[in-house]
């Protein structure tokens, strides 16, 4: 209906659309609008009519209208006909069409009475939803109380569980800890029943439960069977360390470490048995080390070589301790008594095994006491890190070492204090310091503290006893007679040589400690004997042997301390400057001896000016004996001279050396007369006589070349 109408307003304007678009001018139709009919309107207002026209331009039905000159009235009476018409056309379609429309709202109406009974339904349904979400919430809630209740069941039940199994005494392990042999599954068991007495001891709770009033009689009793049968297969395995020529570390290691768990069960279940065993440990291990070390002692002092006494002195004269006097000690010993010698090995050997007395023994060897001193502290230190370490993992406890070891202990320092007082080996003592001081480091790089204060005792023993056997050696020099020891001989005296190879072992054995106390000592030493060597060298009745007895005693000195390693310092040094002093003296006497006029001539003479206007200038006659006789006998006197330095210097180079000094000093006098002769007037007639410095250039190289 609604397009019937359309359709008729369509034909309506249907008149005014024929006229082409194209012959219309909006403008100039505008412009001849009438609005005369509207004049008498004060409302109306143009403001805007040109947009309004502009945005109709494109209007079809305005743009016909517009083009034909309709009046608008005229043109709008004409539209509202035509609606009439369509309205009355519109009525007459709905009349016809009323049948339908109510066959339309009878169907609506029984659709609304479906969807009404619908709606009914599904409220039902609605409210019964809601009820099974009540239902649902309500299950949700029971099954999660149950499993609540559940897990606090679960969790009750593994207590209950655990309680039953710690409280309770299986029928096995009574078995196995009364009728059971000790072994590793007797170990296993008596953890587990340590672990229930544990629990029954450590928990309140667990006391006062009925449950453990009828278990724990019967474990107490099981406590106590145990106790007593690992007391007693304990204590059986420690009297088999008492056994003659048993391994005691194998024995430790083997046997007792296996069965530690007993000693921690005896400690924490019984402390009294505990108390028992480890008594019984310590007196059985004191014991034994006690026996062992006397024996190994004892053996070792048959081996011992005796090398000094107390009147192996430096300044001791050798008449007054005859070497025959000693028949139990060979000849060639009694150079170590100052000597280091070999004996500095042992600090080589350091980590050497101990010395094994039978067999030592079967091969006649004798040795020195740092060796034997050396071979006991090393036994003394493996079985004390040994025992050490067992004591510490078997029992836990350190402080046993020290109740165990207090026996060796007095057994080694009984032995100690019976042979330091008769110690006079100052080499050998020096060499036992330093053997202590190697073992510290030793046990320290073993981490193992059990020794310390035991070798700190025995360092500290030894330093007053070195310190006073030293001091017996400069009392001997200082108290020395020099008319007893001195000889007429020009050689080497044996007390400077006892002091040369004494320096040189001391400044040997301190030169990687540097021990400013034992370096003051030795300086105390050093005056000492030089004071002896003056004194001996005045009772010789002329200057020169005097000085040939020092440099003998001086070159040997040095001789010896170079020997011994670069390590002389200051000492070294001090007789260097004495040798350099005292062979510049013997030159000079040498050369006295063979030259004197003319070694007066050159010191008193040849320096003044021939030409000068003295009282007494330097004539040719003055000069002309010295010429003729130097030219006459100078070889014959070199020839001297050398066999005389031969003969009086025990070293053939420090003898050869003193030759060419005194041989290049004399041609320096030689040639400061020869420089004095040309200054002469007339001094060249004495040319004929001059020996050339060539020839005697010679002579000195030719000797020269015999070293």
């Amino acid at each position: 209906m609604a397009d019937v109408a359309a359709n008729k307003v369509d034909n309506a304007y249907g008149e005014t659309i024929e006229a082409p678009k194209n012959l219309f001018d909006l403008g100039a139709f505008v412009g001849d609008l009438d609005f005369e009919e509207d004049a008498t309107c004060d409302d109306v207002s143009l403001e805007g009519l040109q947009q309004e026209l502009q945005e109709c331009i494109n209007d079809d039905v305005v743009v016909n209208i517009l083009s034909k000159g309709t009046k608008l009235r005229e043109h709008t009476k004409g539209v509202e006909n035509n609606l009439r018409q369509v309205e009355l056309d519109s009525i007459q379609e709905y009349i016809k069409e009323s049948d339908n429309l109510v066959s339309l709202h009878d169907q609506i109406r029984e659709c609304d009475s479906i969807l009404s009974q619908m709606e009914t339904l599904l409220s039902g349904f609605q409210a019964e939803i809601g009820s099974i979400s009540s239902d649902i919430k309500i299950l949700q809630e029971k099954s999660m109380d149950m499993g609540l209740k559940l897990k606090n069941r679960k969790v009750a039940e593994s207590k209950l569980a655990k309680f039953v199994e710690d409280i309770i005494v299986p029928p096995r392990m009574v078995d196995i800890i009364v009728d059971g042999e000790v072994n590793d599954e007797y170990m296993r068991t008596l953890e587990i029943m340590s672990k229930k007495l544990k629990f029954v001891e450590a928990d309140p709770t667990v006391k006062a439960s009925k449950a453990l009033r009828d278990v724990q009689p019967e474990l107490e009793k099981l406590r106590q069977k145990a106790v007593s049968k690992v007391f007693d297969f304990i204590v059986q395995k420690l009297y088999a360390l008492r056994k003659p020529k048993t391994n005691i570390q194998i024995l430790q290691q083997n046997v007792l470490l296996k069965y530690k768990y007993v000693i921690s069960f005896l400690k924490e279940h019984s402390k009294e048995v505990y108390g028992e065993v480890r008594a019984a440990y310590i007196d059985t291990m004191n014991k034994v080390l006690s026996a062992h070390f006397r024996a190994y002692i004892q053996a070792l002092e048959k081996l011992q070589l005796d090398i000094a006494t107390s009147y192996d002195l430096i300044g001791v004269e050798t008449r007054s301790t005859s070497l025959f006097s000693r028949g139990r000690e060979p000849l060639k010993n009694r150079s170590a008594v100052f000597a280091l010698g070999d004996r500095i090995n042992i600090l080589k050997e350091i980590d050497l095994p101990a010395l094994i007395p039978h067999i030592a023994e079967a091969s006649s060897l004798k040795y020195p006491y740092e060796v034997l001193f050396r071979s006991l502290h090393k036994l003394l230190m493996d079985t004390a890190t040994s025992e050490y370490l067992f004591c510490d993992e078997f029992f836990g406890e350190e402080s046993i070492f020290y109740e165990i070891f207090a026996g060796p202990f007095a057994v080694i320092d009984e032995h100690f204090n019976s042979v330091l007082p008769n110690s006079y080996d100052a080499i050998g003592l020096m060499l036992m310091i330093r053997i202590i001081n190697q073992h510290q480091l030793i046990m320290s790089r073993r981490r193992i503290p059990c020794l310390d204060s035991y070798l700190d005792k025995v360092n500290i023993s030894l330093w007053p006893r070195f310190k006073m056997v030293f001091d017996m050696h400069l009392h001997s020099l200082r108290n020395a007679n020099p008319k007893l020891l001195w000889e007429d001989d020009i050689h080497p005296h044996y007390v400077m040589r006892r002091y040369a190879e004494f320096a040189a072992s001391l400044i040997h054995l301190n030169f990687e400690f540097g021990d400013g106390q034992l370096e003051l000592n030795m300086e105390r030493l050093r005056m000492a004997v030089d004071d002896l060597l003056m004194k001996l060298a005045k009772l010789f009745p002329k200057p020169k042997p005097q000085i040939v007895f020092l440099i003998n005693n001086y070159d040997m000195t040095i001789a010896v301390l170079k020997e011994a390693g670069a390590e002389g310092g200051k000492i070294q040094l001090h007789f260097e400057e004495l040798l350099k002093s005292n062979t510049a003296l013997f030159v000079e006497e040498l050369l006295m001896e063979h030259f004197s006029d003319l070694i007066k001539f050159v010191k008193t003479r040849a320096s003044d000016d021939p030409n000068s206007s003295s009282e007494r200038p330097i004539s040719v006659a003055e000069v002309e004996p010295l010429v003729k006789d130097f030219a006459r006998r100078w070889k014959a006197a070199i020839e001297l001279m050398h066999k005389d330095v031969i003969t009086s210097f025990s070293n053939f180079l420090c003898g050869m050396e003193i030759l060419r000094a005194a041989l290049t000093q004399l041609l320096l006098y030689y040639t400061r007369l020869s420089d004095c002769i040309k200054r002469i007037v007339g001094g060249s007639a004495l040319n004929k006589d001059l020996v050339s410095i060539s020839s005697i250039m010679y002579e000195i190289k030719k000797y020269s070349r015999t070293f």
